[in-house]
């Protein structure tokens, strides 16, 4: 099999998988339950909402503030309006392609700062490391407080603790790698040790960062504000304006679970969700409303916000 048909599987197959998430999730409920749905999803309070959109953008601009923490180390010092388009992007091409937008995030903040893109591709797996250790912990926590059920559903979701392991030997790898090659025996290898040696010390930024208080407040501001805006949104509903903490934990790590299995999480967000919320009592039509009203304002913001990203990076640095 030719690796241009492996590489287009690998994007074409998790966003099927997506839309057939989607059919299923509205065929296997009769049409008077559809109704429901949409009638919900109608009536349901914009400012909810809307308060819910903006925590999103919050996160984002703290992530790519928190980002230069790990570049000024290196000597890089870049402009936040081109680290936040950078973020942007990022999302916004991992709704078409799983895991392009690191690429293109470190791609873009490469050519318009002159920052080597493997120095830039170290200080994103550091980042991703943290991402997935809190995530983990989140996951333990929802095991913790919604007990034997939660374990069983997520025990086929074992491939995130897999991921860990990879991440982990993956890292260990880079950083050992570019010590072991002789590049005074090997010349030619001198350009991919130079290369590697970037990487390595863009992760280890994460242990130089220039402030590393601010550098771990905004760590945590980010996945609060990743809860709130879950949160929030259980405001802009009837009847749904009690749920529990554990309600709301249990749901947020199954909404975010489904994202790394399918592009931002289409089709199978809405149906991890509202799993959850039907199984602590919520009616099933409200709680597949909830998953689809949370999904699109996360997704809409992404299309709205990565797109002028797009738009405007290249007026904003034409002088260069």
């Amino acid at each position: 099999m030719s690796k241009p048909l492996i590489s287009a599987l690998r994007n074409i197959i998790p966003l099927s998988i997506g839309v057939f998430l989607i059919y299923y999730s509205l065929s296997s409920i009769t049409a008077d339950q559809r109704s429901q749905i949409w009638s919900t999803i109608r009536q349901a309070h914009p400012l909810p909402i809307l308060i819910s959109v903006i925590f999103g953008v919050m996160s984002h601009l703290s992530r790519a503030y928190r980002w230069k923490y790990q570049l000024n180390p290196l000597g890089y010092h870049p402009k936040l309006i081109n680290l936040i388009g950078s973020v942007l992007v990022n999302y916004l091409s991992n709704l078409g392609i799983p895991r392009s937008g690191d690429v293109l995030r470190v791609t873009v903040i490469s050519a318009y700062e002159n920052i080597p893109f493997s120095k830039g591709v170290g200080t994103l797996i550091s980042e991703r490391v943290i991402d997935l250790v809190i995530m983990l912990l989140l996951v333990f926590s929802a095991i913790y407080v919604g007990g034997d059920w939660v374990k069983a559903e997520l025990s086929e979701s074992s491939g995130l603790l897999m991921s860990f392991y990879i991440i982990i030997v993956l890292v260990v790898a880079i950083m050992v790698f570019p010590f072991l090659i002789n590049s005074e025996r090997f010349p030619f290898l001198a350009r991919i040790k130079s290369f590697f040696l970037n990487i390595y010390q863009g992760i280890l930024s994460i242990g130089s960062v220039s402030n590393a208080y601010a550098f771990w407040a905004h760590t945590i501001f980010i996945w609060v504000l990743y809860i709130m805006m879950f949160w929030v949104i259980q405001f802009s509903l009837p009847l749904s304006a009690t749920l529990g903490l554990e309600v709301i934990l249990v749901g947020f790590v199954a909404g975010g679970l489904s994202i790394t299995f399918t592009n931002g999480g289409i089709g199978l967000y809405p149906l991890a969700v509202a799993t959850v919320l039907n199984h602590y009592g919520m009616p099933y039509e409200m709680a597949l409303a909830y998953g689809w009203i949370a999904w699109s304002t996360q997704t809409i913001m992404i299309l709205i916000f990565g797109g002028l990203s797009f738009a405007f990076l290249p007026v904003v640095n034409r002088k260069k």
